[in-house]
């Protein structure tokens, strides 16, 4: 049986808008070409794997289940343990799910850390171990050299202050024994090898930083934590551990690595350039302006926009500019919403009076922040919409409440939990 989810138009409910078809089948193509079942499938049937005895899967991540799911459907596993955000129904066994804690670790992330170590003990030196990285593992999984509790406050400190992903995870590599090449030191300890397969939702690819690098080498060091605790002002504040904690993690020279195989599989290079065929095909002339963007939401929403208004002085309509990436928002208000609403609302009024145009900023993975919004789509109307409702984007803008807005004028995305996690997607059409 396949675990492999298949988009199409009907499932971004875009009906009512004008070529909302059309764009629709945009955002499908672009969710279907990193399907995470479908990207471990092409890489087995391309790549043999190495002769063993005995082959262990090993998911973690948003993506796990699917992933897993695939690889089972083509390899006979003595067992298996999934770790992840959201379960869905598996066909094949032995296998055990354990759903942790996201986006801030819990007591659910620390039994998973707990099994996972318990897990690999059973490698022997004729065994594989297969792994399945996807982004959320960072999260899901923890074996942390300080209190949780400690944790926790950290990363909602890091969260609020709108550090970027990786200086978030080069942290947490730091602050914990599975990350960092943790769990492929732990395996190779007891002779297993390892292939990790692994779908990147970080900018750039940096496979260290995807759910903080369990078997991938990583270049940073403690020097480097400490200055990210500078950085933030969290040094010796309530919620910080002491720099003393932190611990060195394995580097692109060790030994362990001799044993292990690390392959990226999909990324948000390949949704955005799907989404740009797709564009071409439904007739658009497209143009992928930004790749690997990154920086605070609400500047890069409006600057993106301001890109595109004056695009509309030298490009011919129809035309689609593509970007990809992931901003960060810094809290300073007491609203709901999540990155890519906040990008959007940054939008409105750059965009307002701008006829037949439409911005939408996408989640891939289905959950913009703590909402149950993908995330958010701005027309030229918008702005006037929101006004004839008592609503002004600045305002709502200043207290990071985004999903109220948007959910007012019904323009926030929802397709629920999409089960791949490649970045962000943002669109701008010109009809």
């Amino acid at each position: 049986m396949q675990t492999q989810r298949k988009w199409t138009s009907e499932n971004f409910s875009l009906q009512s808008y004008s070529q909302g078809d059309s764009v629709a089948r945009i955002l499908a193509s672009a969710l279907n070409a990193v399907e995470p079942g479908a990207a471990v499938k092409k890489y087995l049937r391309e790549n043999p794997l190495p002769k063993a005895k005995r082959v262990f899967a090993f998911g973690l991540g948003k993506a796990a289940c699917a992933m897993t799911q695939s690889l089972a459907d083509e390899v006979d596993l003595t067992d298996s343990l999934v770790i992840t955000k959201h379960a869905s129904p598996l066909t094949f066994e032995p296998v055990t799910v354990i759903e942790g804690n996201h986006p801030v670790p819990g007591s659910a992330s620390l039994a998973a850390g707990s099994a996972a170590m318990k897990f690999v003990s059973q490698l022997t030196p004729d065994d594989l171990l297969i792994c399945l990285i996807s982004g959320g593992g960072s999260a899901l999984m923890i074996a942390p050299r300080i209190p949780l509790e400690d944790l926790q406050s950290l990363t909602s400190a890091l969260l609020a202050c709108g550090a970027r992903i990786d200086e978030i995870n080069i942290l947490r590599r730091h602050l914990d024994s599975l990350k960092g090449g943790g769990l492929a030191r732990s395996a190779v300890s007891y002779g297993g090898r390892v292939v990790s397969l692994i779908l990147s939702d970080v900018v750039d690819d940096s496979l260290e930083t995807i759910a903080s690098g369990p078997t991938t080498p990583d270049p940073t060091t403690c020097d480097d934590a400490l200055s990210i605790l500078q950085k933030y002002d969290l040094v010796g504040a309530q919620h910080c551990c002491a720099p003393t904690l932190l611990h060195e993690t394995l580097k692109p020279d060790d030994p362990v690595f001799i044993k292990v195989r690390n392959t990226l599989v999909a990324s948000n290079i390949i949704a955005l350039q799907s989404a740009q065929e797709q564009s071409q095909a439904e007739g658009f002339q497209t143009k992928i302006i930004r790749r690997g963007l990154q920086g605070e939401a609400r500047m890069m929403g409006k600057e993106i926009a301001l890109e595109f208004r004056e695009s509309l002085q030298t490009m011919s309509r129809p035309f689609c500019l593509l970007a990809g990436g992931e901003t960060t928002v810094t809290l300073t208000g007491n609203g709901k919403g999540g990155r890519n609403q906040e990008t959007a609302l940054a939008a409105v009024d750059v965009l307002a009076g701008l006829k037949d145009v439409m911005f939408i900023s996408l989640a891939t993975d289905g959950e913009d922040g703590p909402t149950d919004a993908a995330g958010a789509l701005v027309t030229g109307e918008s702005a006037q919409r929101a006004e004839s409702l008592g609503m002004f984007a600045a305002d709502h803008l200043s207290r990071n409440d985004s999903y109220v807005f948007f959910d007012k004028l019904n323009d926030l995305i929802k397709i629920g939990p999409s089960g791949t996690n490649v970045n962000d997607l943002i669109l701008c059409f010109a009809f």
